[in-house]
């Protein structure tokens, strides 16, 4: 059993940005971390879990760092007897607010994985990105991370804004290293409506080449390729249970929980979900549409389908792909070679 919390609270909305989250609602937080636990309590119940059934915890925005250690402090108590002893608890950080005192109460309440918001350590890219960090503030966190006890760190870049070259792209990359991560997330950027980037399209570049450029500079290195934006020494465990399709608790505007073959979604306005957390919407998943999902996931990450869920046309044209050299098969498991093509198997497959 996964859970995630969703902080939809921000310094300032960056230009791609498409996730639920608000700069004018600071005077909230209290209130909306006390709703949080009523429907914490209440999905807690719905999802039946016992002592010991979280086996990871991912608290993602949102800026979660706009949240004081103390305010989370009453998450954690609420959480105590249900976390798994050896557990994963993930959460993400933009460089400006994970000051050194917020990193050190953070890690004292057992959080043990960071992800910073770093997206570039070019200032000119920053700025017109609208992040709130300067390249020392995103240096300093990270290093910071590592002074107070954080063994897993991880930071994402961006890449295909317009002006992005290998050079630039390579010295993101080179400074990255330089630091004591050992996880990139390097996402390209997507332009989507409602953002502020949707009336620039213009501002994405489409060069394809960049992407396998990023993949092979980061691998180069010695972190692994395990999902189609993801490489690390260490793989997030939260993240490979997405992508298993394990069962998931949502808590928090704009969060989603999902349980065998149904979808929650809490109401996405803090000041709604603060007069009533516990108003959720519910979706009902088919059986085709948790295989397109299985087969999809699988395909973009070191997941792999599983024979056993698929028919019997779908099998041969995985075997026929394994035959081309597109899929690998590792006992009853079609794993990809090149997750950049994982779309297009995916397609093929469900034809």
């Amino acid at each position: 059993m996964l859970l995630y919390i969703h902080i939809p609270y921000c310094d300032s909305k960056c230009y791609y940005c498409s996730f639920n989250s608000y700069t004018d609602k600071f005077n909230s937080r209290e209130d909306y971390i006390y709703a949080l636990i009523k429907q914490l309590d209440f999905e807690l119940k719905r999802f039946r879990v016992k002592n010991g059934d979280i086996e990871s915890i991912f608290i993602g925005g949102g800026t979660p760092s706009t949240i004081t250690p103390k305010l989370y402090e009453v998450i954690f108590k609420a959480l105590q007897s249900f976390i798994k002893r050896e557990i994963e608890i993930t959460i993400e950080a933009n460089p400006n607010s994970a000051t050194l005192s917020w990193l050190g109460g953070i890690y004292d309440l057992g959080v043990n994985r960071v992800s910073f918001g770093v997206q570039s350590f070019n200032s000119k890219k920053l700025k017109v990105l609208n992040r709130s960090h300067s390249t020392i503030q995103a240096i300093n966190a990270v290093e910071n991370a590592k002074k107070v006890g954080f063994n897993h760190i991880s930071l994402d870049l961006i890449y295909n804004y317009l002006g992005d070259t290998k050079e630039s792209l390579k010295e993101d990359i080179d400074i990255a290293f330089s630091l004591p991560i050992d996880h990139i997330s390097a996402y390209e950027l997507t332009i989507e409506d409602g953002t502020k980037f949707s009336s620039t399209p213009e501002l994405k570049q489409e060069d394809n080449s960049l992407a396998f450029f990023v993949a092979d500079e980061i691998k180069k290195r010695g972190f692994r390729h395990y999902e189609i934006s993801n490489f690390g020494e260490y793989e997030s465990y939260h993240n490979k249970g997405y992508w298993k399709l394990k069962d998931y608790i949502g808590v928090g505007a704009g969060a989603v929980g999902f349980k065998r073959d149904r979808r929650y979604y809490p109401t996405t306005n803090i000041d709604s979900y603060i007069k009533n957390p516990l108003d959720i919407r519910e979706e009902i998943l088919t059986k085709d549409d948790i295989l397109t999902e299985k087969i999809f996931l699988g395909l973009r990450s070191n997941i792999g389908i599983d024979e056993t869920i698929l028919n019997k046309s779908m099998i041969e044209r995985a075997d026929f792909l394994v035959e081309r050299g597109r899929l690998k098969k590792e006992r009853k498991v079609y794993k990809n070679i090149n997750f950049f093509l994982s779309d297009e198997i995916a397609l093929y497959l469900l034809d």
